[in-house]
Formats: C-alpha cells, sequence, structure tokens
C-alpha cells in the first residue's frame, strides 16, 4: 500500500513549477501503477496550451474557475468544482484559470517526473524519460 500527504510532499522535490503552475506529484512511474496521479494548483489568469502526444491526461477540477478549449474544434467547456475532462485523443488544448484552479491529474503512461514541457506544449515520449 502507498499513502502520501500532500502536505508532506509540496514541499519536497516532488513539487515541480513552471510558468505560472505548479504540479505536486503524488504518484510515479516508479510506483508501479500504470498511472501517475498530481495535484496541480494554475494560477488565476494565467492560460495554457499543452499537446500530450504521447500520453492520455484525466482532471479533475477540485477549486476555482476557468475553461478548457480543443484547439482541433474550437469548442470550449466551463471548468469548475466538479468537472473532470480526458485527453483521449491527446488533444492540443489551451486552459484558462480565470481562478486559481486545483486540479487531480492522471497520466499514462506514467510519467517519471523529469519531464518538461516541450515547445510544442507536449512531453517526450515515456521510453526518452526514464
Amino acid at each position: 500500500m502507498i499513502v502520501r500527504d500532500f502536505n508532506k510532499l509540496k514541499n519536497t522535490d516532488k513539487s515541480v513549477s513552471d510558468a505560472r503552475w505548479n504540479s505536486v506529484r503524488m504518484l510515479l512511474a516508479e510506483d508501479g501503477m500504470g498511472f501517475s496521479f498530481h495535484i496541480t494548483t494554475l494560477e488565476a489568469g494565467s492560460e495554457h496550451t499543452f499537446h500530450y502526444k504521447h500520453h492520455f491526461e484525466s482532471v479533475y477540477c477540485i477549486s476555482g474557475k476557468g475553461s478548457i478549449t480543443d484547439l482541433a474544434t474550437g469548442e470550449t467547456h466551463e471548468i469548475k468544482p466538479g468537472v473532470m475532462y480526458a485527453l483521449n485523443d491527446h488533444d492540443h488544448h489551451t486552459l484558462r484559470s480565470e481562478e486559481e484552479l486545483v486540479m487531480a491529474c492522471c497520466f499514462n503512461p506514467p510519467i517519471t517526473g523529469n519531464e518538461v514541457h516541450r515547445e510544442d506544449g507536449s512531453y517526450a515520449p515515456a521510453e526518452e524519460n526514464a
């Protein structure tokens, strides 16, 4: 059994920050679960364009308010507590936070914790981050 406390991880190397977001990686590839699990916080007023070409991601909004736009279709969806979205087609998207957003995120394949967003908004394939 794996038991981890977000409050103990948020001030360790499991807490990764980038352009106006922070992600506390609670489960990673090394844990052997087949997915990774993170609590990600996006600053109010921030905008992020991602394109996870090599990973699937599902996200559940815990708190805050924002929107997600599918860049292939132009369709925009409201993000608020209780809303989940899944990037089942490696969807190129823009996430906007009107208020600070706190999100629970799962990635498959799991991330290692060494990933950085590439210029196109993606992570490298899992085998390149091992």
